[in-house]
This record gives structure tokens, C-alpha cells and sequence, in this order.
């Protein structure tokens, strides 16, 4: 035909229009990003991570994922799956502080660097600038100071989070104002192409330079300026000679290659019950990772380097949670100082009761505060009372909390003798703002099946771990 008539333009309700035509099925199915799974109902495949929906997709603002779930449902294997395919894009995965380890064998398939950090196997020199200080030197100029005072800052948040963890508590603000001298002190006097360590900064406060004296109003009475700094000095001798010493004391074992096409920093062998050297090493691996980003960043922006992006994955935050009060604020300094394109986080932890479990309203307040500034939310299995809390903030339907709850109960009894997997390992429910969420089940690989198994150590004379996460069957 020359010309074809422009067809008639209808507009129905979709009970209405189904009933023109029965044959319509509608997915909803997003297709950019790494493939994820396929949709629970319609079985289209289900595409998308954060990085690729803010920047390509564009349906969300902030390129951050928060997931919940409870233990043993897959959290960690398609957070593996998202690394896996970003990487295949030229994206570095960061894993800073893998408790498992859960990423580590993954990294080292990518061709990463994988770093372990614990008593007698590594350390991490919290006053060393890192990354962050030598593209400060090789930068120069005005740029380069600005990133050279960033990296203070940097380095006083890490070091007033050591000082939490041990204290259990906040640091007061005077203290805050008089390590900052201090450091400005220690930095200025250190020479150059060696990092201070946390001695050299007692021993500062031991001898009480004018600088440091200024800030403490001791108006020249030593005492008044032992009252001031006795408590903090304490505080970093209770990390030198305390649990957190050895692995903080002296300088870093081994930096975080710039260039890796990707990171795993291992603190798996940190005892389960060591509460407090665990929650240090995160934050201390935390400050570095994203110390390495900055200064990616950085060096790209003055035209030294190409641009690289990045992907961090922080899991377990229910771990550093819970060291101290006042820790969350930590926290959210770490992730928030110089955040910029091309960082893309994942933040993963249990439940929200893990925040409720905080000190302070504040506290727990800005820990949900988490969930609501994320671009996606990821659920796997969790109680109804848990859907319930999270549908307040971030909307959930009813059909929605019927689902994701029902994923929370526990598998048959086998009567077969066969593995029984729990109905909800490998399903999850996606969030992006007030749109619907997108279910859909995950079938790992092969090659996923190797990499990733949680529950490796459960395995005897070579036989799989009944149940473990990276052994569910194609069908889940």
C-alpha cells in the first residue's frame, strides 16, 4: 500500500482493555543493567544494578542499593552477580571488609587484589593518607591542597571511629578540635614519603605543642591542659595496647592498588566474637576504599588518569552498627565525604531491627536513613512484621508484603532425603521509589556455583554443603 491510515488511538482501564485483548501481558521488566533473573510472573528476564540505572536507565537519583534479608536466602550471591557483570563494563568492584570471605575467590577470578587485614596477617596505618595524599603530591597546585585537606578529614573521621569503638561512645566535639591539631601538627613535622603512625600521635599529645595547646584554652596551666587530653590519650593508649593495636599501630601491610580492576579487603579471619577489632577493620577498610576512589576521582579530573568507576560493597552493616554509639555518624561521614559520579555503593545487612537496636532515636533514625536515601531497595525473605516497618518507609503494598513474607518460612520437612531448599533462596523483590517492585528469581551458574558458596565449611570429604547459597539447583 502507498499510504496506511494512522490507527484509531483508544484509552481503556486495563480490565477493559484486556478484554479487547486477552492475548496483551504486560512485564514491567527492566533491560539495562547486569541480567539479574527472571520475573516471578511473567518470566522476562529482569536487568538492572545502580550504577547503570542512574547513570544509562536514569530511573533512579542516587546510584546507592540498600538489601535486607535474612540469613541464607542469597543477599551476598546476587550482589555477586551485580559485581560480576559490572566488571565486565570496565566498573571496579570494591569489597571492603568480606567477613566470609564471600567476594574473595570471585576478585581473584576477576584478576583483582585481594587484601587480608587481622592479627599477625595485616594492618592498616589509619594516619597513612594513602591513595588520597599521593595524588594530593601529584596533583599540586590549588587542586591538590584541596584534596590534601580532604584527606584530613578523612583521617579524623577514621581515628575518631577507632576511638568510638573502643570508648563506646561519641567522641566529644573539644576532642574532635584537639585531635585535628594534632594531626595538623604530626602532618607537618612527618617527612615526606612516610606516613605517621598512631604512636607519633600520643607522643604529641604527650608533649603538648603550642598549636595543640591553643585549641584546649589551657591559658598556660599544664594542668588544665592534662584535663583536656587525658581523656583522649587514654583513649588512643586503649587502642595501642588494647585488642585493636596490632593490626592499627603500625604501617599498612599492603595498599590498595589503584589500578586493580578489583578489591577485596578479607577480614575473615578476625574471630566471629571479636566484636570490636571487627567493626574497626570495617570502618578502616571503608576509609581507605573510598580514600582510593577520591583519589581516582581526583587524578581524572586534572587529566592524569582515565575516569574509572566504582562499585562498593558494604555488607554486614549491622556489624559496625552496633560497636558504639554514635558509630552510624561514622559511617555515614565515610560514604558521604566526597561523594561524586562514579561511586556506586551496596550496603547490606539483616533487618531494620538491626538498626532499632542502636543506643539513641537519633542513631537509629539516621540508620534508617540508610534505606530511605538508597535508589534500590532489594528484599529477600523477611517476617511480616519486618515488611511491615520497611512498607513505612519506603511504600510497600499489601500483595508485596504477602510475598516477600512468605519467602521467610523455613523449607519442608525432606521427606525424599533430599536437600530441601527454603522457598524464598534466590528471590527478591526490587523497590525503586513508589513504583511497584519487580520480583524475580535468580539461577546462578556454573561458574557462580564455584566461586560463591557460604557454607563451604560445612562441606565433608568433599561432598557440597547441603543447603549452601551457591549450590541452589537452575530452578530456584
Amino acid at each position: 500500500m502507498g499510504y496506511l491510515d494512522p490507527p484509531t488511538m483508544w484509552r481503556a482501564t486495563t480490565v477493559q482493555a484486556c478484554g479487547l485483548w486477552p492475548f496483551a501481558a504486560g512485564s514491567g521488566a527492566p533491560m539495562t543493567g547486569v541480567p539479574l533473573g527472571q520475573h516471578l510472573q511473567t518470566g522476562a528476564t529482569v536487568c538492572g544494578d545502580p550504577i547503570s540505572w542512574f547513570t544509562r536507565a536514569r530511573y533512579i537519583s542516587n546510584p546507592s542499593l540498600f538489601m535486607l534479608g535474612m540469613p541464607g536466602l542469597g543477599k551476598s550471591t546476587l550482589v555477586n552477580r551485580m559485581l560480576i557483570g559490572l566488571a565486565a563494563t570496565g566498573v571496579v568492584p570494591l569489597i571492603l571488609g568480606d567477613l566470609k570471605p564471600d567476594y574473595a575467590d570471585t576478585v581473584r577470578a576477576l584478576g583483582g587484589q585481594v587484601i587480608a587485614i587481622g592479627r599477625g596477617i595485616g594492618g592498616i596505618n589509619v594516619l597513612d593518607p594513602g591513595a588520597m595524599g599521593a595524588a594530593a603530591v601529584r596533583i599540586g597546585g590549588k587542586a591538590g591542597q584541596e584534596l590534601a585537606a580532604e584527606t584530613h578529614g578523612r583521617v579524623l573521621n577514621m581515628i575518631a571511629a577507632l576511638i568510638s569503638v573502643v570508648r563506646g561512645r561519641s567522641m566529644d566535639d573539644h576532642e574532635q578540635s584537639v585531635l585535628s591539631a594534632s594531626l595538623h601538627h604530626l602532618r607537618e613535622r612527618t617527612p615526606a614519603g612516610r606516613a605517621p603512625l598512631l604512636p607519633d600521635l600520643v607522643a604529641v599529645l604527650r608533649q603538648g605543642p603550642d598549636r595543640v595547646r591553643a585549641v584546649t584554652l589551657d591559658r598556660g596551666d599544664e594542668s588544665r591542659y592534662h584535663k583536656a587530653v587525658d581523656p583522649l590519650h587514654r583513649s588512643l593508649l586503649g587502642i595501642l595496647d588494647g585488642p585493636l593495636g596490632d593490626t592499627f599501630a603500625s604501617e599498612t601491610s599492603t595498599r590498595i592498588d589503584p589500578a586493580a580492576p578489583a578489591v577485596c579487603i578479607d577480614i575473615s579471619r578476625i574471630g566471629e566474637a571479636d566484636t570490636q577489632l571487627t567493626a574497626a577493620a570495617m570502618l578502616a577498610a571503608w576509609s581507605d576504599g573510598l580514600g582510593t576512589v577520591a583519589a581516582s576521582h581526583a587524578l581524572a579530573d586534572a587529566g592524569l588518569t582515565p575516569r574509572r568507576w566504582f562499585f562498593a560493597v558494604l555488607d554486614e552493616l549491622w556489624r559496625p552498627l552496633r560497636a558504639a554509639s554514635g558509630i552510624v555518624d561514622r559511617i555515614d561521614a565515610l560514604t558521604r565525604l566526597n561523594r561524586s559520579l562514579g561511586l556506586g555503593d551496596a550496603k547490606i545487612t539483616h533487618t531494620l531491627k538491626d538498626a532499632e537496636a542502636l543506643g539513641s532515636e537519633a542513631d537509629r533514625a539516621k540508620a534508617r536513613g540508610f534505606v530511605e536515601r538508597a535508589g534500590m531497595v532489594v528484599c529477600a525473605g523477611l517476617p511480616r512484621t519486618e515488611m511491615e516497618e520497611l512498607g513505612r518507609i519506603v511504600g510497600l503494598s499489601e500483595r508485596e508484603v504477602d510475598l516477600v513474607s512468605s519467602w521467610s518460612s523455613p523449607p519442608g520437612w525432606a521427606m525424599s532425603g533430599a536437600h530441601e531448599e527454603p522457598p524464598g533462596r534466590g528471590r527478591f523483590l526490587i523497590k525503586v521509589g513508589g513504583r511497584p517492585g519487580i520480583p524475580i528469581k535468580v539461577a546462578i551458574t556454573d561458574t557462580e556455583r564455584e566461586l560463591h558458596n557460604t557454607n563451604s565449611r560445612w562441606a565433608q570429604q568433599g561432598q557440597p554443603a547441603g543447603g549452601a547459597v551457591g549450590t541452589w539447583d537452575g530452578a530456584a
